[in-house]
């Protein structure tokens, strides 16, 4: 049997093809198997972060919560003051310029020399609201840039 034999030819041909092709389908194999560990650990590593930023937004949305509620006592008195009385809001006005001086109103009177204004109610309480939602919106942005930042540093 000579190894020019077309038969031991096609033989040691089909040998080493078939070598190859199991070695292929094997490898391929192991890859897929790889591939699936890796995708399942990566996946459980996500599992993680995600429960972690979870607990870290519920955190930051429990602290937002009780700062805006003592926020809100804060309003509530603010406001009440003003209703009753027992606060009063004011502000500074220009002071009307006389045009005759007389001698003795060359030095000021001593004390407060501020010249202002008694807000009515009404416009106290528009104007006090309008800062309790300035003051919520900004809280709220605070606590979002802060549970942004935190977040970032989970990758």
């Amino acid at each position: 049997m000579s190894l020019l034999n077309p038969w031991v030819l096609l033989g040691i041909v089909l040998a080493v093809f078939g070598a190859g092709t199991s070695g292929y389908f094997k490898g391929s194999a192991d890859e897929y198997e790889r591939q699936q560990l890796e995708i399942a650990r990566l996946n459980e590593q996500a599992r993680e972060t995600e429960k972690r930023m979870g607990e870290v937004a519920q955190t930051y949305a429990q602290n937002l919560r009780k700062s805006n509620d003592v926020a809100k006592a804060k309003e509530t008195k603010l406001r009440s003051d003003l209703a009753s009385g027992e606060r009063k809001l004011f502000i500074p006005v220009k002071a009307p310029e006389c045009a005759v001086h007389t001698a003795s109103d060359s030095t000021p009177a001593a004390g407060n020399t501020e010249t202002r204004a008694e807000l009515d109610s009404g416009i106290a309480q528009a104007l006090v609201d309008l800062t309790s939602r300035g003051d919520t919106a900004i809280r709220s942005l605070n606590a979002c840039i802060d549970q942004y930042n935190q977040m970032r540093s989970f990758k």
